[in-house]
């Protein structure tokens, strides 16, 4: 009897996730344009690499031991991959999230078996009810805990450095010129650049950063600027801190878009390609039009953007109608992105 063919639990299906071809939404722009679609991750994001990554990295150094808590500050997605991983390993997860975060990602969260802190998303980093504080509280009142602390951890960098870059350079056959993704902790943009400018410095890394964030200033000046901090609504791009996670010296400039034409690209983007995105992922695909509009792109260019999670995390919002009304997103331009339903009587 032949040895069945499977996979020894859900953590070995991370990484090595397909470069697609983007057509349509780009069909008007110079040069060609391939998505790294992230959502193949079993945990649908790219924040699997990292939570693996980090616990085993963890595991190996015996900082954790069976029957311990891991701790972490999330916007949605890094909880859920965390979660995932302390289900196959054995781990309790205590989760301190963002109000920001859809309604979607935390009802997940929860059906992961995490416990779950809900705290106020405008607010400083160094309020007490920030999620930044409530998950260090966590870790300090929590016996036998770690605190994966992915804003000021450089293995969320290295994660990608040893994965995302070298699968985007293979899948290119280095044919990569520019790569365009989003910046949040920063550990998916820095690892990723660093990679890819070893292989070529001439790689162009441009992150996308959101306005209400410091980021793209930061980059510019090296000063953190809290004039430039407000509330914006998209999740998990952008900061109001200046994570340790994020090499500004591999970016070679920031761009930012808005949440209301991000959340347009990105209903955009699962209509004209198929590939259901999240709020980011439209984020990116915005920054990608700007750029263009901007000459930044040439017949010659190969551009790889990270989408880096999926759109069913945001129902709630970005794809509802009620949520972008709300919002005041939705007016005349936005007919093709909607569909009504008919019911039969």
């Amino acid at each position: 009897m032949e040895k069945i063919n499977a996979y020894n639990n859900i953590l070995e299906l991370i990484g090595k996730t397909p470069l697609v071809k983007l057509n349509n939404v780009v069909a008007e722009f110079e040069g060609s344009y391939f998505a790294k679609v992230e959502a193949f991750n079993p945990g649908h994001s790219s924040k699997d690499r990292i939570a693996a990554y980090i616990i085993d990295q963890a595991e190996r150094k015996g900082i954790l031991q069976p029957g311990n808590t891991i701790i972490e500050t999330t916007s949605g997605n890094t909880g859920f991959s965390i979660a995932m991983v302390s289900i196959i390993k054995g781990y309790d997860c205590i989760l301190a999230v963002s109000s920001k975060s859809s309604r979607d990602k935390i009802d997940m969260l929860r059906s992961m078996g995490a416990k779950v802190y809900v705290c106020p998303a405008h607010v400083s980093a160094d309020d007490p009810r920030s999620y930044y504080q409530v998950a260090k509280r966590l870790h300090e009142e929590t016996q036998g805990s770690i605190y994966i602390n992915q804003y000021f951890n450089e293995l969320n960098s290295e994660a990608h450095y040893k994965t995302t870059g070298p699968e985007i350079w293979s899948q290119t056959n280095g044919e990569i010129t520019h790569l365009v993704t989003c910046s949040g902790t920063g550990g998916t943009i820095s690892g990723t650049a660093r990679y890819l400018k070893e292989q070529n410095p001439n790689v162009k890394v441009i992150g996308v950063d959101a306005y209400g964030s410091v980021l793209k200033k930061y980059h510019e000046t090296r000063e953190l600027d809290t004039n430039e901090i407000y509330p914006y609504r998209i999740e998990g791009l952008g900061k109001n801190l200046i994570p340790s996670a994020t090499d500004f010296d591999q970016i070679d400039e920031f761009i930012k878009v808005t949440d209301e034409e991000s959340a347009h690209m990105a209903r955009r983007v699962s209509k004209k390609e198929g590939i259901f995105v999240g709020y980011t992922s439209g984020a990116v695909m915005q920054a990608v039009k700007q750029l263009n509009e901007l000459g930044k792109f040439d017949k010659n260019s190969n551009v790889v953007v990270i989408f880096p999670d999926h759109g069913s995390r945001y129902m709630s919002k970005i794809y509802s109608d009620e949520w972008m009304n709300d919002q005041g997103f939705l007016d005349n331009t936005s007919v093709e992105e909607t569909q009504e339903i008919q019911f039969i009587k």
